[in-house]
């Protein structure tokens, strides 16, 4: 007699191993995404249109009436963590977040999915799914509708609409001479994923990473009431180092950041010193380097965590120094207990990083 066969259930596979990147460090490298776009043709653009792609500001802000403008933004990406609930709360935080950047409320989003329908259970999709609707939940939208593929990459992202007071925009270009900058959530989030993809990455880790990747910024609502606070944007891909010189190029203005104050999840520097960064936090820096002084002496970990790509990073804000305390308690009083002030904005252009 045969002995009877075992039914072979298919493992399911990490979602990480399923994409070649992870978070937002899948962004095209910013050196390069500035060559695909150069001879992109202009359309006229209306009045109308507050922000556009003219400082790669965080969203595009559309006047409606003397009362309200309408915010625009999108996001998506492919898998940070290998957990599908926790992958959707990270990804849909982090679409939300351009809209709490422009200093504007979120009213709805749309959905945007792309899953290899033959590779992974249809629950593993669902539990993405109910990841981002629990973090749209907590931001108090709907998500309205949206659009699904199936794709050889897991991708799950956000298109989110929100308003502002059109005085109230906060572009990433308004930052004036003598502000001093304060940076909402510690830095390392591309090197914890770096860990976790090598599995390396322990539970405390883990849980940091997660904790600070599913945080909404919403501070950038009162924050966006303060008149001395001249400029708004959030860190995300292309680092501290590649969003601080967009927002100095805005602004026309030198950046100085200090090494010391710089705010970093636990373990981070340890991993850096062991080698463990990611690949676009190379490709980052070499877009951008060469438009950065950095001390002497830094440490080739320090300067990793400069570039490092952050998925769903802190907000970095731009204020009059008299505001200082009242940011940092309004960041306090929303519970990054991390915030902290790095640097300030001076005469000159790019980027200066001192010990």
């Amino acid at each position: 007699m045969n002995a009877p066969q075992t039914l072979k259930i298919p493992a399911i596979p990490r979602l990480t191993s399923l994409s070649h990147g992870g978070g937002c460090g899948c962004k095209i490298a910013p050196g390069v995404l500035s060559e695909i776009l150069k001879n992109s043709s202009n359309l006229p653009i209306p009045p109308e249109l507050l922000v556009g792609i003219e400082t790669a500001d965080d969203a595009a802000v559309y006047l409606l009436n003397d009362e309200q403008a309408l915010i625009a933004t999108t996001d998506f990406f492919m898998p940070i963590v290998d957990d599908p609930y926790d992958f959707g709360r990270i990804a849909a935080t982090n679409a939300i977040s351009d809209v709490y950047a422009m200093g504007g409320t979120p009213i709805m989003a749309l959905g945007l999915v792309g899953m290899p329908i033959s590779v992974l259970p249809l629950e593993t999709i669902g539990a993405i799914l109910r990841g981002g609707q629990d973090v749209c939940r907590d931001a108090g939208i709907p998500i309205a509708g949206g659009h699904t593929i199936d794709s050889v990459e897991p991708i799950y992202g956000l298109v989110v609409l929100g308003l502002v007071h059109p005085s109230r925009v906060k572009k990433n270009s308004g930052a004036k001479a003598g502000d001093v900058l304060i940076l909402g959530k510690p830095l390392g989030v591309g090197i914890l994923s770096a860990a976790l993809k090598k599995e390396i990455l322990s539970e405390e880790g883990y849980a940091q990473m997660i904790a600070v990747t599913t945080q909404l910024n919403k501070p950038g609502i009162a924050l966006a009431k303060l008149e001395g606070v001249h400029a708004l944007t959030d860190i995300t891909g292309f680092g501290l180092a590649g969003h601080g010189l967009e927002l100095a190029r805005g602004a026309k203005l030198k950046m100085q950041i200090e090494l010391a104050r710089i705010p970093l999840l636990p373990g981070v520097m340890a991993l850096a010193e062991a080698g463990v960064v990611t690949g676009a936090s190379e490709r980052n820096w070499a877009s951008y380097g060469a438009d950065i002084l950095l001390p002497a002496g830094i440490s080739k970990a320090q300067q990793a965590l400069l570039s490092d790509p952050q998925t769903s990073g802190g907000l970095l804000v731009a204020c009059a120094p008299e505001l200082e305390a009242e940011v940092l308690a309004c960041f306090r009083q929303g519970g990054f207990a991390q915030a902290a002030t790095i640097g300030r904005m001076t005469a000159g252009s790019g980027l200066e990083v001192l010990n």
